[in-house]
């Protein structure tokens, strides 16, 4: 999956979750289009109409425009007769029926990304609690495409022909402690989807299995991912949250599995499983 279609799968599940939390009929959005100061509005979920798939927002134009301008979210209680905002796109807007907008920019690394709105058919105040929760879904959207943006890099870091042996081993220990960290973050985000997500990212890191199929538990393969990037168990218990003697256990486990007898051949089986980077 390319870096496109992955944001624009973040933006589509988004969407779903924003209109969840506020309670909003509608919601649309779209990332920024690379080398361009404009977002291109490309989900749309609730809409009755067509009028905002594909519209190009510029940056400082329109409500969504100028949160991408200001990076920081942006409302109004009715569209078409604010003064805070410009008015290119009142047409489309008017067609679809709406009113009351909100617009939360998703902004990676202090730079906007995408942008998330909101809407009703009806003119009135959008109060803390909504822009809050709209806030809320657009952070998650921050923080999978920065795990994304971070996998891809590694990876490609890592797996270049290019560079020296050095730099591919120095390399090579920032994705597995990236993908030791990333799996240890997976429990603590609520949302399912994600979550998902998040573990997505992570198998970009690992490398085509080169075994048979070995399975194992999600806490089994946390443990190990800790255990490869040089953690002891006493580390690994404290970055996953776990006592050292469930830590010991889930090692010993995925021992087992893996047909090892010490931590060295557990990493190395995995490795050649394609269970870690």
């Amino acid at each position: 999956m390319t870096a496109e279609t992955a944001g624009a799968v973040e933006i589509r599940n988004a969407l779903v979750r924003l209109r969840r939390a506020t309670g909003l009929p509608v919601a649309f959005g779209g990332l920024v289009e690379a080398g361009r100061h404009q977002v291109r509005i490309s989900e749309l979920n609730g809409a009755a109409t067509v009028a905002l798939s594909g519209l190009p927002v510029s940056s400082g134009n329109g409500l969504g425009g100028r949160a991408v301008a200001l990076a920081r979210p942006c409302a109004v209680t009715d569209y078409r007769s604010s003064p805070q905002i410009s008015h290119e796109y009142d047409i489309p807007v008017a067609t679809e029926g709406l009113r009351s907008i909100l617009a939360v920019p998703v902004v990676v690394r202090r730079r906007v990304r995408g942008v998330l709105y909101g809407a009703l058919r009806t003119a009135q105040p959008l109060g803390d609690r909504t822009l809050d929760a709209a806030m809320v879904v657009a952070r998650d959207v921050e923080q999978a495409l920065a795990v994304g943006d971070e996998a891809r890099s590694l990876a490609a870091a890592a797996r270049t022909e290019q560079a020296p042996d050095a730099a591919v081993g120095a390399a090579w220990e920032q994705v597995r402690e990236a993908h030791a960290a990333l799996r240890a973050l997976a429990p603590r985000i609520a949302d399912p989807a994600l979550r998902a997500e998040l573990l997505d990212a992570c198998e970009l890191l690992t490398p085509e299995a080169a075994g048979g199929p070995v399975r194992l538990a999600p806490r089994e393969l946390d443990v190990l991912a800790w255990v490869a990037a040089g953690a002891t168990n006493a580390a690994a218990s404290e970055r996953l949250g776990l006592r050292p003697e469930t830590v010991k256990s889930y090692l010993r486990s995925a021992m087992r599995k893996l047909g090892t007898h010490t931590r060295g051949e557990a990493v190395a089986a995995a490795r050649r499983t394609g269970l870690l980077p």
